[in-house]
């Protein structure tokens, strides 16, 4: 699960849509701030551009980890599964997205942290009941097992996050069988749908999410944060809408 707070991040994110990796004419951009490429798989600084070493690459459900050398270059396995891949470096934003096909290189471009930035969870984690249908959106990739229902975190917010806008950050979500989500084709399920899942923030609901995605991003709102004082941030897996004998929660994965 990749859950961080960013401070300000209005302005942050009109800087993230400009700022795609410099490419050359033939590179495809299909996500904010990683392109395909067809050289080396790399990661560098969104900003400069320089190379980043040594920075943490891994598919969690593979169990695969390895780290990028002086010249940010890493290699990943061959998968023929969609999958969570995250990106960590200290002193920058965690990073992850949806990957399904390795075969092409990617170019990664990571953000500095802010120093008011908060990483709330930086674990894979998957939510439901581990009774899913394999025409769920992406179940037949699913590894790990159900921790429950719902995930809930504490964190202390200081109190000049009250002068900013802040958001929660969702880094990737799999697994979402709202209505929505069917739609738009992320779902082979025919007859049935889910609920969205539900995120709180201090006991208030704030967002559902409708669709299974990388880096969603939540407003925070202001009225809700209590400054210098423990915080909490929930978030609730859907239920299977037609099913009335029992409850049937969606799996997803985070």
């Amino acid at each position: 699960m990749r859950l961080n707070l960013y401070r300000g991040f209005m302005k942050k994110t009109i800087l993230l849509l400009a700022l795609m990796i410099s490419l050359p004419a033939y590179c495809a951009t299909y996500s904010a701030g990683v392109s395909k490429v067809d050289l080396h798989n790399r990661v560098v600084d969104a900003n400069t551009k320089l190379p980043i070493a040594n920075a943490k690459v891994s598919l969690p459900k593979f169990n695969y980890t390895t780290y990028t050398d002086a010249n940010g270059n890493f290699e990943l396995e061959d998968i023929d599964a969609t999958t969570i891949l995250s990106v960590e470096k200290s002193g920058y934003r965690p990073f992850s997205l949806t990957v399904s096909d390795t075969s092409n290189a990617l170019m990664i471009g990571i953000q500095k942290s802010g120093a008011m930035d908060i990483v709330i969870e930086s674990d894979m984690m998957h939510l439901g009941d581990d009774n899913y249908s394999r025409a769920s959106a992406n179940a037949h990739n699913f590894k790990l097992r159900s921790s429950g229902p719902f995930y809930s975190k504490s964190f202390i917010m200081k109190t000049p996050t009250l002068s900013s806008k802040n958001y929660l950050v969702i880094g990737s979500i799999m697994g979402v069988d709202t209505q929505l989500a069917r739609s738009m084709g992320q779902n082979r399920i025919v007859n049935t749908f889910a609920s969205p899942p539900e995120v709180y923030f201090n006991g208030t609901k704030i967002a559902e999410i409708q669709l299974n995605g990388d880096n969603q991003k939540i407003r925070l709102p202001n009225n809700l944060i209590l400054p210098e004082r423990q915080n909490e941030v929930t978030i609730k897996t859907g239920r299977n809408l037609m099913q009335v004998a029992y409850i049937d929660y969606d799996d997803i994965e985070i």
